[in-house]
């Protein structure tokens, strides 16, 4: 598995706006809906009802949430870079500017496992997150988190 196997350009954005993990997880929900048709709704209240049961903020400025979902049939992803960082209890207590969610199908047990420990891996390199933040534009974003990987294959 590759990031490129999950995460489609369209569903890479910088948010501007973004000024708590709630309105994070609408923006989520809205971008779900855009770029995998999901429903805004299952997509927000899935993602919270994860993140009530422990923050997905891993530290240095990264949070990686992830819910499963009935009505998804493949692992996908969205990735959100955050102009303005939030307060996302992470457990470094620093403020997160980077996310990675991923949406995976219920019955995804290994393949939702593989994701997101691709994903958790590819975010705690730190020129990983160093070229990131350097970078605005998404499509420079996407390319960013999927050559890096197919370089390293």
């Amino acid at each position: 598995m590759q990031i490129s196997d999950i995460l489609k350009p369209e569903a890479v954005k910088t948010l501007g706006a973004c000024t708590s993990k709630k309105r994070l997880f609408h923006d989520l929900g809205d971008i779900s809906f855009s770029a995998y048709a999901l429903e805004t709704g299952t997509v927000i209240d899935a993602l919270m009802e994860r993140e009530n049961l422990g923050p997905t903020g891993v530290g240095h400025g990264i949070a990686l949430p992830h819910a499963r979902l009935e009505v998804v049939d493949q692992v996908c992803g969205i990735f959100l870079r955050l102009e303005k960082p939030i307060d996302f209890d992470a457990v470094d207590r620093q403020p997160v500017d980077l996310v990675f969610a991923l949406l995976a199908p219920e019955s995804a047990g290994v393949e939702h496992l593989k994701a997101l420990a691709l994903v958790s891996r590819t975010m705690r390199d730190a020129d990983m997150q160093a070229k990131l933040r350097a970078n605005a534009d998404a499509s420079t974003l996407h390319t960013i988190l999927t050559e890096t990987q197919a370089q390293a294959a």
